[in-house]
């Protein structure tokens, strides 16, 4: 099995050297092996670990919700069901945040037209912009 540094997995993941060691840290990736010098020993499913980790972070998933998926697999179990419920929640989410934007967007809108219509020598107030208000 070919093994490599941490640098060299880090190129091929497309991750940093840092982002790593935390995903060490937090349990997302198994500590490797160490040289006789010291340095982190890494072999070929590394490389797919971290590259799933990554791909599943660009879906919209937490590092917590990656590593609910990851310990279904390390027991053996089919992850399929329990991936699409956490994807299907976060379209949900999706869904309600762009209908916040867009009923803000459409207030901004709303108060940009009124803008047009105002005098700028009315806005006396020293505390209040007439826009707004």
């Amino acid at each position: 099995m070919r093994h490599m540094k941490i640098g060299e997995l880090g190129e091929r993941a497309n991750v940093s050297t840092k982002t790593i060691r935390y995903y060490e840290d937090v349990g997302l990736l198994e500590a490797p092996a160490r040289t006789a010098s010291g340095y982190r020993d890494y072999d070929e499913p590394a490389v797919e670990r971290l590259r799933f980790i990554r791909d599943a972070q660009a879906s919209g998933l937490s590092l917590a919700e990656i590593a609910s998926v990851l310990e279904l697999k390390a027991t053996g179990e089919r992850s399929c069901q329990h991936t699409t419920a956490l994807l299907e929640r976060h379209l949900v989410e999706i869904d309600e945040q762009i209908e916040r934007l867009q009923a803000a967007r459409t207030q901004l809108a709303e108060l940009a037209a009124r803008a047009q219509s105002l005098n700028p020598a009315d806005c006396t107030d020293p505390n209040r912009c007439q826009v707004i208000g």
